[in-house]
């Protein structure tokens, strides 16, 4: 955990923060696509305004996933991954598709398969719409999709079960559900391949060592972006105020008043110098309020 010092408070950064390898090498392989050819991705590369921004700014263009036409002969699956009928049904209307798929997502369509193959009625613990939840479920229509211990109830009643995971959910969560499926319907065979992915597991440890040194958290990310809302109630679970802000100018002064520990982290698709534009706005924000920093000395 890094410290920076900006009286009258003091700045922590997560150990394990930020883009992780995934998104920046989608980010990357679309990049170098574009000094080619013009490209249309097909949906948000990265849930990231900024990501999305830059990209535009190259020439990249936008298209449904669950359409068939784009203004560009090349299209870019994202790095949430796709269904395999998706990525066909492109291929076969004629266009140039460029996978940027993450490994770790290839890694969950993977095991997803071998459950299905081996004959377990496949279930998925994540967001119900979330794009890579929808890839995954896009070539097994069957697979039941819960986040909840009350989404159980809607799991068919057979004998066998296979669990994975949609990568960016905690990993808490996750083992609680699967707990919770063989509490409830202790007669099944139940399988669970853990597929929540590294750098989600990393963000989250890293956060809880965060949240037993600051008081108040920053998760910084898109809006949309389904890991960093998980980085913000995890460390409201935990006890500190969070805020899920995009940007700096979306800090409130008064979220500041008598805090001296501010805690800051991002998402898996947040770029760094997202990261950094919050920590110097916050030191620039210590040092534009003289009273307040009078303030806390006082009370120290």
């Amino acid at each position: 955990m890094k410290s920076i010092l900006a009286p009258p408070y003091k700045i922590l950064i997560a150990k394990h923060t930020g883009m992780c390898f995934g998104v920046r090498q989608a980010i990357e392989a679309t990049e170098t696509v574009l000094k080619k050819n013009s490209a249309t991705i097909l949906g948000q590369l990265a849930h990231n305004p900024t990501v999305k921004s830059r990209l535009a700014a190259k020439g990249a263009r936008t298209a449904p996933l669950e359409k068939s036409q784009a203004p560009t002969k090349q299209v870019i699956i994202t790095a949430h991954g796709a269904a395999d009928r998706d990525r066909k049904r492109w291929a076969d209307a004629g266009y140039q598709v460029t996978d940027t798929t993450c490994p770790l997502v290839k890694v969950a369509h993977a095991k997803l398969a071998k459950v299905v193959a081996e004959g377990f009625q496949p279930v998925i613990i994540g967001k119900e719409g979330h794009v890579e939840v929808r890839g995954l479920q896009g070539d097994f229509p069957k697979a039941r999709v819960i986040l909840h211990p009350d989404d159980i109830a809607t799991i068919p009643h057979v004998k066998r079960l296979g669990i994975i995971s949609q990568t960016t959910q905690p990993i808490d969560r996750v083992r609680a559900l699967v707990n919770e499926v063989r509490k409830q319907r202790p007669e099944v065979e139940v399988v669970y391949f853990d597929t929540v992915c590294s750098p989600t597991k990393d963000r989250q440890t890293a956060l809880h060592e965060l949240c037993h040194a600051a008081e108040l958290v920053f998760a910084i990310g898109g809006k949309n972006s389904n890991n960093t809302a998980q980085l913000a109630r995890t460390a409201r679970k935990l006890g500190c105020k969070a805020y899920h802000i995009e940007a700096p100018n979306d800090i409130k002064l008064e979220w500041l008043d008598g805090i001296r520990k501010i805690g800051v982290t991002a998402g898996t698709s947040t770029l760094d110098e997202s990261l950094e534009a919050v920590v110097l706005h916050l030191q620039a924000l210590a040092k534009a309020q003289k009273p307040f920093a009078k303030q806390l000395s006082k009370a120290s």
